[in-house]
C-alpha cells in the first residue's frame, strides 16, 4: 500500500528521478533496475525525460504527477490518495482527474481517493462512499447516488436536490405539505418523506412530466451551460438549471408565475425527518 498526499511531500534535494527510485532504493533494488522502473513509473504519469529536473523547477500539475510515479513505481495493491488535487487550480484540477483515471485504468491496481469535490468523484470513482461523521451513508456507484440517494443528507451532498416535504400517499405517490400529489419512486417509504427532484429534471412550462407546481421565479443567474433559476412555491424554494440551447433567451425574468413539471421517474423519496447534507459536515 502506498499514499499520494494532498501536498505531494517531494523531496526539494533530489532530482525527480530519484524521488520516484526512493521507495525502491529503501528495498534496497540495485541501481539499474531502479532507474529502469523509475522511468517506466515516469512514462506512466507522462513524465519521460523530466529524470534530471528539481521539484521546484515543475508546475503543481508535474509535481502531482511525480508524486503519483514515486507510489506507483512499487507495484502497490492499494494506492491510497488523500485529496491529492486539492493544491491545483480548477483547469489542472479536471485536467487531472481524467488522467489519474487513465492511470487507474492502465495500472489496474485499487485506488482509494478522499476528496470533498461532488464532481470529482462522480468524474472518477468506479464506487462511492459517502461518509457523515465516521459512517457511511450510501455506497454504491456514482449514478446511483445521484438518481437515488438514499437519505437527504447524500442528495444534499451530490449536487443540488429540491426536497419537498409531505407524506407517501398510495403506492406511487407523495402527497405535499402544500397539498399537492407528486407521483415518485417509492421504495418502500411510508409516512412522512421528501420527495426530491434535481434541478436540472425541472422544466420550466407545461409538457415536461406528470407532475407540476407552480410557483413565481424570485431570481435567475445566467452560468453559462445553463441559467439557474429559483421558484418561490407553496411547497418551498426550488432551484432549476435550465439548459442554454438557444443563449438563455427563454427564461423568463424575476417575478413571473410560472408551472414547474418534472417526470415521476425522476422523483426520489427520502426519509422526512432526515436533516439536509451541508458541505462542510461531509
Amino acid at each position: 500500500m502506498n499514499t499520494v498526499f494532498q501536498d505531494y511531500a517531494l523531496f526539494p534535494h533530489m532530482s525527480v528521478g530519484e524521488n520516484v527510485e526512493y521507495g525502491l532504493r529503501v528495498k534496497g533494488v540495485g541501481r539499474e533496475e531502479r532507474r529502469r522502473k523509475a522511468s517506466e513509473a515516469l512514462e506512466t504519469v507522462r513524465l519521460a525525460g523530466y529524470e534530471a529536473r528539481r521539484p521546484s523547477q515543475l508546475s503543481g500539475g508535474q509535481q502531482q504527477r511525480v508524486a503519483l510515479g514515486r507510489a506507483l513505481v512499487n507495484h502497490p495493491r492499494v494506492l491510497l490518495l488523500d485529496e491529492p488535487l486539492g493544491a491545483l487550480d480548477l483547469k489542472l484540477r479536471k485536467q487531472m482527474q481524467l488522467e489519474l483515471k487513465r492511470i487507474q485504468h492502465e495500472v489496474g491496481i485499487t485506488f482509494v481517493h478522499v476528496t470533498h469535490d461532488q464532481e470529482e468523484a462522480m468524474t472518477m470513482a468506479d464506487a462511492i462512499a459517502v461518509m457523515n461523521q465516521g459512517r457511511i451513508e450510501q455506497l454504491g456507484p456514482p449514478q446511483e447516488l445521484y438518481e437515488r440517494p438514499s437519505t437527504a443528507f447524500v442528495a444534499g451532498f451530490l449536487g443540488v436536490s429540491n426536497l419537498l416535504r409531505g407524506a407517501v400517499e398510495g403506492t406511487d405517490a407523495v402527497r405535499l405539505d402544500s397539498g399537492e400529489l407528486v407521483r415518485a419512486q417509492i421504495d418502500g417509504h411510508s409516512g412522512r418523506v421528501a420527495a426530491g427532484v434535481r434541478p436540472e429534471k425541472i422544466t420550466l412550462g407545461a409538457g415536461g412530466g406528470s407532475n407540476e407546481l407552480a410557483g413565481t421565479i424570485s431570481e435567475s443567474a445566467y452560468i453559462g451551460v445553463a441559467t439557474q433559476v429559483v421558484v418561490r412555491t407553496a411547497a418551498g424554494t426550488v432551484q432549476v438549471f435550465a439548459q442554454n440551447i438557444d443563449s438563455g433567451g427563454r427564461v423568463p425574468a424575476p417575478g413571473t408565475n410560472v408551472i414547474l413539471t418534472w417526470a415521476p421517474e425522476s422523483t426520489f423519496v427520502v426519509a422526512g425527518d432526515q436533516p439536509i447534507a451541508e458541505e462542510e459536515a461531509a
